[in-house]
């Protein structure tokens, strides 16, 4: 860590601008100026940091990186004009609304030569981080299945996006992050009960290009909230809880008789590790890796192209709810989005 520290502010006090304004607030090498939001609560900012009305109000206040954390369909606006005045940003996920949206931030930051990221959060949750390096060291050996499961309440604050856009982005990336093999083929079912005009639920199936199946069930219509994470392989399971950070490993067990030597076939019930892993708050941990990625020090963000591919995913998703098709993702254009 250098001495230098950075004039950062935020965009948005909703829900997640708020979280983002308690880290912000005492995170090391961090100068957090100021929030912009017309109708934010100045109790919501650290004391000391002064609540502004706009987007211009707070570039005034010469910001070298800032945090947006606004509706999505305000993404593309706020983040050209960060981009056109060359400060780092980290754009909350969903990246933007449509494709061609989240394809103009790429290029914009990309042609200012401007760092910027998006907020893919649980790829800094401690029981994935940790999955991810036990796949990679080869613990499960060959890998079968990942199962996803993201379900709770529909939130006070509801997104102007439906649950996929919202809630399955997590579950798309962080599939392809931990055992980094992008999607062949995307189906999925959605429905809606709240009376939106955006899915509630969704259930999806798909097949990675290194062959893994994968399933995600994700919704705002359980009253219990889950998000889990489970990796099938050839020598066990490993299973994340990604709302305790808690990683448990549970291996096959073996055939110990000769009858049953001679007879079985399949998985049994084995040892059952549960690892100790040090917690950080994946939101501090993702802060402090794009504070260090504007600083020029060795860093693992989540890129705007990343979240545009995630933008790929769920407009894939949608399209096949929609036309109850199967949709080929690799080294395909992004589909259409479509509602159900």
């Amino acid at each position: 860590m250098t001495n230098e520290s950075i004039r950062a502010g935020l965009l948005g006090l909703g829900a997640m601008g708020v979280r983002h304004a308690r880290v912000l607030g005492g995170l090391e090498g961090i100068e957090f100026v100021g929030a912009a939001d017309p109708l934010g609560n100045p109790a919501d900012c650290p004391r000391g940091v002064p609540l502004l009305p706009s987007l211009d109000a707070l570039l005034e206040l010469d910001i070298q990186m800032c945090v947006v954390a606004i509706p999505t369909e305000e993404h593309e606006k706020a983040g050209l004009r960060l981009a056109d005045a060359g400060v780092a940003t980290l754009i909350e996920k969903p990246l933007a609304v449509t494709w061609d949206e989240g394809l103009n931030l790429v290029n914009a930051f990309e042609a200012a030569g401007v760092v910027a990221a998006t907020g893919l959060v649980e790829r800094f949750n401690p029981a994935l981080m940790n999955l991810k390096h036990r796949l990679g060291e080869g613990e499960l050996g060959e890998i079968y299945q990942i199962a996803t499961s993201r379900q709770g309440p529909l939130p006070d604050n509801v997104p102007s996006v439906g649950v996929v856009k919202d809630l399955a982005t997590h579950d798309l990336d962080l599939t392809q992050w931990v055992v980094e093999s992008e999607y062949q083929t995307l189906s999925a079912h959605t429905g809606s009960r709240s009376g939106r005009d955006r899915e509630d639920f969704v259930a999806a199936v798909g097949r990675l290009d290194c062959g893994v199946i994968v399933n995600h069930l994700v919704n705002w219509m359980t009253p219990q909230k889950e998000r889990r994470v489970v990796v099938n392989g050839e020598r066990g399971v490993l299973a994340a809880d990604l709302l305790t950070a808690d990683l448990a490993l549970y291996a096959h067990g073996y055939a110990t008789m000769w009858d049953e030597l001679a007879t079985f076939r399949g998985a049994r019930e084995g040892e059952i590790k549960r690892y100790a892993l040090e917690k950080h708050e994946p939101l501090w941990m993702e802060l402090c890796a794009f504070r260090d990625a504007v600083l020029g020090l060795p860093s693992e963000i989540a890129s705007l192209s990343e979240g545009l591919n995630a933008i790929k995913l769920t407009d894939a998703l949608l399209h096949s709810a929609n036309t109850r098709t199967t949709v080929e993702v690799s080294g395909q254009e992004p589909a259409g989005e479509c509602r159900q």
